[in-house]
């Protein structure tokens, strides 16, 4: 019987160290390390001593092909706002915002429940296959979309097919730059993120002027066409610097992430925040429009807090390196909280919206660049996988519920908003509050250790 690649208590006591291909096909060392511990301390997460590059061509072109994969699945999904407030004035303005928010709702449970499964496929077989059924999956989800009518038309294509093939394009961009970057990891995941910043300032724009120019159908239509030649780029593009080995996965295997302390209070805090985040992106557009502002002026909401997140992801990746990939996003998601109670609960007029709208997107920006590089930091290389899968699944259960459970809030306050901001700043406060938990559980009271 082979041996397993994920480490034994032998193995984290004594240290070990196993072979991998790399890109050039030559086996080369990858150590596993554990920090000593002294009893009573805190637990310390396992490092992976790895020789990834950390630059050259093959690397920066998976940068860039999974920047293409963040342009069309977290750049679309942050134009949800603009389907919302289309659906509300369109085809579906007979249904309450708490039935219609099901449809972006799924989207992002679909996208990230797929994690544990699509996190398994990746392991076992690497980005290729993800790639090509994700494409065609995410297009044709699309396409399908532009011809619906009714109510479970778009909830099926645009929140069930579309958002799994977003799953399965997503995840292997964030997975391959473990492989080719170490030192440079947060930079190159904070890259590629602007990617989903820069997808969330084009597409809500030019859905909604398409819209309103040449329909909706021809609207879609036109997003799922640049949505399919950006990700034959990342086909291209996209590759592991260490072959797939597939190997069944026990159940040994299965839990035991599950009985990691730490890990476990990482996706208590990614499930809380993730119940938070996605509200004000959903729903400041209608909240602009019913303030009194412009519609003119509205329909650009999205892109501009959309376009300062595209520095706060940038920014925070860049940190990270270098301050802590966990004080950077517990700092980052904190003052969001802070802000969405302080400034969008009494934002009335234009400036103070638009402020806000500013403020939230530079300081979420975080929740997206850094994700993947939480889970990196406290999981040894052969899992990460299906251990940011596990993250994935948790977070896709709170945004299936949270634009409902807004939207509720919404109606049961007669269309005052309050209730909703205080929600959507409680929990990410509540969220943060739990990533703090999460990272004194590795360094103890060092508050000002590197993590």
């Amino acid at each position: 019987m082979s041996r397993s690649n994920s480490p034994s208590p032998r193995d984290i006591e004594e240290g070990d160290k196993r072979n991998v291909a790399s890109d050039s096909g030559e086996e080369t060392a990858v150590s596993f390390t554990a920090p000593a511990e002294k009893e009573g301390a805190a637990s310390e997460p396992p490092v992976w001593v790895n020789d990834a590059p950390d630059g050259g061509t093959r690397a920066w072109l998976c940068v860039l092909g999974a920047w293409c994969t963040s342009f069309c699945s977290f750049g679309w999904l942050n134009s949800i706002g603009a389907f919302q407030e289309y659906y509300e004035t369109g085809p579906l303005r007979d249904y309450s915002a708490s039935t219609i928010s099901w449809i972006p709702s799924l989207q992002i449970f679909f996208m990230m429940a797929m994690g544990p499964i699509v996190g398994k496929i990746y392991d076992s077989y690497g980005p290729r296959p993800l790639l090509i059924g994700g494409t065609f999956l995410h297009v044709f989800g699309l396409m399908m979309a532009s011809i619906s009518k009714t109510y479970y038309q778009f909830l099926l294509s645009q929140g069930v097919c579309s958002a799994i093939g977003v799953s399965m394009v997503f995840q292997p961009g964030i997975n391959t730059i473990v492989t080719w970057f170490h030192l440079k990891r947060g930079a190159a995941y904070g890259i590629l993120s602007t990617g989903s910043s820069i997808g969330g300032i084009i597409f809500p724009i030019m859905i909604t002027r398409l819209i309103r120019q040449v329909g909706y159908g021809w609207a879609m239509r036109s997003g799922a066409f640049m949505i399919l030649g950006l990700l034959i780029i990342a086909n291209f593009t996209v590759t592991s610097r260490h072959p797939p080995k597939p190997r069944p996965l026990s159940k040994e295997q299965m839990s035991k992430p599950l009985r990691e302390r730490g890990f476990l209070i990482l996706l208590a805090g990614m499930f809380t925040l993730s119940l938070g985040v996605f509200v004000p992106i959903n729903y400041l557009q209608i909240q602009g429009l019913q303030a009194g502002m412009r519609p003119e002026l509205a329909q650009y909401l999205i892109a501009i807090l959309n376009a300062a997140s595209l520095f706060g992801r940038l920014l925070s990746g860049l940190l990270a390196d270098k301050v802590g990939k966990y004080n950077v996003f517990i700092t980052a998601t904190g003052t969001a909280g802070i802000f969405t109670l302080g400034l969008w609960i009494p934002a009335k007029g234009d400036p103070s919206i638009i402020a806000y709208a500013v403020l939230y997107g530079f300081f979420s920006g975080a929740y997206v660049s850094l994700m993947g590089a939480l889970v990196a930091q406290i999981s040894p290389l052969p899992e990460i996988g299906y251990r940011t899968g596990l993250v994935f699944l948790t977070c896709s259960i709170s945004g299936l519920i949270a634009n409902p459970i807004a939207g509720q809030i919404l109606d049961n306050t007669s269309g005052h908003w309050n209730g909703l901001k205080a929600f959507a700043g409680a929990v990410l406060l509540g969220g943060t509050a739990i990533m703090i938990v999460c990272r004194l559980s590795f360094t103890g009271m060092h508050l000002k250790k590197i993590f």
